[in-house]
């Protein structure tokens, strides 16, 4: 057993560690971005793979990973965990669905609410002790869930048709566009600033350069909103105008 993630401020990593610790403590967990992801895939009878859901429908990153690697996924078991911030339908069924056109059987899924990520939005924000509920709400979720997978019974959330629908009418639908392809909207304000590169090293893309001392983006943001978590100058935003509250799953363990 193997787990793997991409992850934005850290719901996705716990919730793969949390999960495969609870079913096999020897399982090995990796980014996507990590240099051993791959060879671990290939050496595992069964794949938990966990991502952030993203206006109910998967990143742009996460579809590459699997697209570019779609030998990888030929007879291979896969469970899903989608994480989200308010909701997400079929979540765990989105990935589902590309998997297993590559060959993948996807044997089951589990949907986690979880602290949102999205900084620079006022209205989605939560008091610090929900957040830190909702947490506890999805260890006790993930204990269950890996509980019926080791008898044989794994949960399925997000993979069936009601899910698939309400998925599509409840935003994707509406905003599904906004993720099949990298976003040029990330904002930077040059004011702001302080030139600490923090950005430029936490960006999964290598969208954010530093030029003259100050940071500079680009034209491939996949919207995790790690840099913007992160800014020590609060300098960046993307869907909202100012940076409202930093996350990061550390808050709110």
């Amino acid at each position: 057993m193997t787990g793997i993630y991409f992850s934005g401020t850290g719901n996705s990593r716990y919730a793969a560690a949390r999960f495969c610790r609870e079913v096999d403590k020897e399982a090995g967990v990796y980014s996507i971005e990590d240099a051993g992801a791959i060879a671990a895939v290939k050496d595992a009878d069964l794949v938990v793979f966990a991502y952030p859901v993203q206006f109910s429908t998967v990143p742009k990153i996460v579809r590459d990973f699997v697209t570019d690697h779609e030998e990888l996924w030929k007879s291979r078991k896969v469970f899903v965990i989608a994480t989200m911030g308010l909701f997400s339908g079929d979540g765990a069924g989105l990935l589902g669905r590309l998997l297993r056109r590559y060959g993948a059987e996807v044997i089951g899924g589990l949907h986690l609410k979880m602290p949102d990520s999205i900084a620079d939005e006022k209205a989605l924000k939560r008091p610090l002790e929900k957040n830190q509920e909702l947490v506890k709400q999805a260890e006790q979720k993930i204990r269950e869930s890996a509980a019926r997978l080791k008898e044989g019974h794994p949960m399925r959330e997000g993979l069936g048709l009601l899910y698939r629908l309400a998925g599509f009418f409840g935003q994707r639908a509406y905003f599904g566009h906004k993720t099949r392809a990298y976003s040029s909207k990330l904002r930077i304000d040059r004011e702001k600033c302080i030139g600490c590169g923090t950005c430029e090293k936490l960006c999964p893309m290598k969208n954010i350069t530093m030029t003259e001392q100050k940071a500079v983006s680009g034209d491939r943001c996949t919207m995790c909103y790690r840099c913007i978590n992160k800014c020590p100058a609060q300098a960046i935003t993307l869907l909202g105008k100012r940076v409202v509250e930093q996350c990061g799953i550390e808050k709110y363990l």
